[in-house]
Formats: structure tokens, C-alpha cells, sequence
């Protein structure tokens, strides 16, 4: 059974929000347990520091302990500093008080464990026949210290998985490599342009299934967020409260339009630090592109492609899927992880082996720090940032044009015609 709503018209009250959580707390048996709260990182809007408050209210008392795991996936691991922004507290040596406040160490190969595997005849169920491999499912170990496990993130389309949330905070969340890797690259062979706000997927799927491996309570608050408030607050089990939240975030996310435009100028909050996390203001907005359209991704304050993965993405570059798949011999020993973010912000296209040619349906522009000369290494087209004036993109839809400032977040698409 799931606890909270949400709402379609105005936001949540606080106090409506504060009975949301106390009611859902109230519910759970962990007197004198030790609790772990996985939440996200700074790249997700979130009101982190109130919801925060609100655990700590709600639990601290009960609970015997109460520790909090940021599931960065392969994101980079945040500062003291940088969690206490998250949080709204001071973070003290990853502490608050006497509550852990904890990255996931992806990178650390120490840190995981191996609860089971997907057996490839499931896989290829799962799959839609597109995959037959068995997949290894680990997890950060340090959730096995504790008696009850509590996601609580925001859910927004999504262009592996289709929405994100629930069970996407353990995969790729706090997950080992073999399946992030499996799950992006499945995401990217069904492409980002049919998953992305399409409900249940595939990847879902698989995602689900290896969730239903860890033996330890689970629950999760699933938040659709909008930039001036909450839309609705959900309680229950990961699938629960996800459910109910990807129905709500379709209504308040995607946004429809009449046509598509020949350019779009996606502007990137600050919250996206390199194009890994940027690249979204083209995953959201690739659908309402015209063929042989063009996006340009506007962020002057970013500098680097990827501060995890960049090494990788400036040996393959960006190429849409058939690139690579048509040359696979070459490019297989690459993590499915970086070439799926490759294809997905190189977008749809295709690939002729006789000839070596490309043909994407339409053009990436970065206007960011990143220097002319990487940009076309990695096949991207660059603008200097300091050429464009974002006023003067406002407003000309009539000319073909559409701005999109605090991109990332919103899906756009083009209405269907009845």
C-alpha cells in the first residue's frame, strides 16, 4: 500500500509533506534498528535539507542508528562541503552529529558484494530478446550493516530506464560495475529516444529483478519535484512508490509541443559540473528536434567532458549506436556505460561500414568551456560560449527556435497527430 499523493495543480504544502513522512515513518518496524537512508547526489533537484529534517525528526528517536549513502553511481564522490549544500548542515568529517554521511566509493572494488546473478534465459526474457548473458549482481556491502534500507529521491524521465527513482538508487545507484554497464548498454540499444518517459522498460525490468536479491527490508520515498516546489510525495515499497510517482512526473515532466524546431539552445544549471551530467539538456530535448536540426548545449561553466569517464569518451568519442555496433570488434573491451552516454547525446543515426560514414539525424553543438579542439575530437560541434546572447534566443518559435533555460530535468516532445 502506498502513502501520500501528489497534486497537478499548485505544490504540496510543508505540512502536508511533514504528515506524508510522519505518517510513512510511523508505519515501519524499526524500533531500535539501524536504519541507512540512500539518497542522491547534487545533479537530482531535490529538497534535501527538509526532507533531511524530517528523517531525522521522524527516525532518530525510534531507530537505534540512522546513517545516510549517497548513490552517486559513478558520479564523483562529494566533499564535506559539497554534502553539507546537499543537506542543509554542516557535514563534519562525513558526519552530523552521530549520523554517517556516506558516498558510495564506486571506485573501490573492496566495497561490494556479490548477492547473486540474472541468469541469461531470464536476461533474454527480460532483454526483449535483444541480450543473452548472465549478469552479476553486486552491491555496496555496507548496506548489509543495517536492519532497514530507505530510498528517497525525486523521480524524472529518464533515458536508460525510462523514470527514474525506486530502484535505480541501488542500479546503478550503490551497484558494481558488470551491471551498470549491462543496464546502460541495454537502455542504448532500445535507444534513448524510445525509453526515456516511456513508463515500464526493459531496463526497469532487469533492475526490479535484481533488486528482489537483497535480503533486507526495503522502503522508499519517491518526490516528483518541480523548480518552485513538490508535486506529490509517495511512501511504500521501492515499485510502489515509484509507480505512483512516474504516473505523476508524466503529467508534470513532459511537456508537449505543437512541432519540432530546427534549433534549440539547452541551458544547463550549474548543478551539471561536466557534459557526463550535462548531456541531459539533450537527452530531454532530442525529441522535438527536426531531422537535420540542431541542439546546442549552453553551460560556459563547465570545462570537462567527464571527471570520472573522460579518459574513455576522449578515445571513442561520441557516435550514435550503430557506430558502434556495426564495429564491435573494436569497441567491446569500452565499458557499455560510456559508449551508451556516448550514443545517447550523439542521438539517433546511422552507420554505412563500406563508406565509414555517419549519419546522425541531427547535430550536438557544446557552447561550454570545453576547448574548440576536444570538442571536434570527441565529434561535437562547438560554439564559443561567449558568442551567444541567451536573450536573443527567447521567443522566435515562430522562426523555428526554442530556448529551454534550466534545461535537463523536462521532457519535451512533440505532440502526436490524431
Amino acid at each position: 500500500m502506498t502513502i501520500g499523493h501528489g497534486v497537478t495543480a499548485g505544490y504540496l504544502t510543508s505540512e502536508e509533506i511533514r504528515q506524508i513522512v510522519f505518517s510513512a515513518i510511523d508505519s515501519l518496524p524499526i524500533q531500535g534498528k539501524k536504519v541507512l537512508v540512500i539518497i542522491p547526489d547534487s545533479t537530482r533537484s531535490m529538497p534535501m535539507p527538509m526532507m533531511f529534517d524530517l528523517l531525522l525528526e521522524s527516525i532518530a528517536g525510534t531507530a537505534s542508528t540512522l546513517d545516510f549513502l549517497v548513490a552517486l553511481g559513478t558520479h564523483s564522490p562529494m566533499s564535506d562541503e559539497q554534502l553539507g549544500e546537499l543537506l542543509g548542515r554542516e557535514v563534519h568529517e562525513g558526519r552530523i552529529g552521530d549520523h554517517l554521511i556516506m558516498n558510495h566509493r564506486w571506485q573501490d572494488s573492496s566495497v561490494f558484494a556479490t548477492i547473486g546473478t540474472i541468469p541469461a534465459e531470464e536476461i533474454q526474457v527480460l532483454s526483449e530478446g535483444l541480450l543473452s548473458k548472465e549478469v552479476p549482481v553486486a552491491l555496496n556491502k555496507n548496506i548489509f550493516e543495517y536492519d532497514h534500507l530507505i530510498v528517497c529521491g525525486p523521480v524524472f524521465p529518464h533515458e536508460v530506464v525510462g523514470f527514474s527513482g525506486g530502484n535505480k538508487y541501488f542500479f546503478p545507484g550503490i551497484a558494481g560495475a558488470e551491471i551498470i554497464n549491462f543496464t546502460h548498454w541495454l537502455g542504448a540499444l532500445m535507444t534513448s529516444n524510445r525509453i526515456i518517459g516511456s513508463g515500464y522498460t526493459p531496463v526497469r525490468g532487469v533492475i526490479d529483478r535484481a533488486a528482489g536479491m537483497i535480503d533486507r527490508p526495503k522502503s522508499c520515498f519517491s518526490l516528483v519535484v518541480g523548480h518552485d516546489g513538490v508535486y506529490g510525495v509517495f511512501f511504500g515499497s521501492p515499485e510502489e512508490a515509484w509507480q505512483a510517482a512516474a504516473e505523476l512526473s508524466a503529467q508534470k515532466h513532459i511537456i508537449y509541443l505543437d512541432k519540432p524546431f530546427q534549433k534549440v539552445l539547452s541551458v544547463m544549471p550549474r548543478m551539471y559540473d561536466d557534459l557526463w551530467t550535462a548531456a541531459k539538456g539533450m537527452y530531454k530535448l532530442e525529441p522535438v528536434v527536426a531531422n537535420g536540426g540542431e541542439v546546442v548545449i549552453y553551460a560556459p561553466h563547465i570545462t570537462e567532458v567527464s571527471y570520472s569517464h573522460g579518459k574513455s569518451l576522449d578515445e571513442i568519442g561520441y557516435h550514435c549506436r550503430d557506430y558502434f555496433l556495426k564495429q564491435w570488434d573494436i569497441f567491446s573491451k569500452y565499458p557499455g556505460g560510456v559508449l551508451a552516454h556516448s550514443t545517447h547525446l550523439k542521438g539517433l543515426g546511422s552507420y554505412d561500414v563500406e563508406t565509414g560514414l555517419e549519419a546522425p539525424r541531427i547535430k550536438v553543438t557544446l557552447a561550454t568551456g570545453i576547448p574548440e579542439d576536444r570538442c571536434k575530437r570527441i565529434n561535437l560541434g562547438y560554439l564559443a560560449p561567449e558568442t551567444i546572447k541567451p536573450e536573443e534566443w527567447k521567443d522566435r518559435e515562430s522562426e523555428g527556435v526554442l530556448y529551454v533555460p534550466q534545461a535537463g530535468e523536462l521532457l519535451f516532445r512533440v505532440k502526436t497527430k490524431t
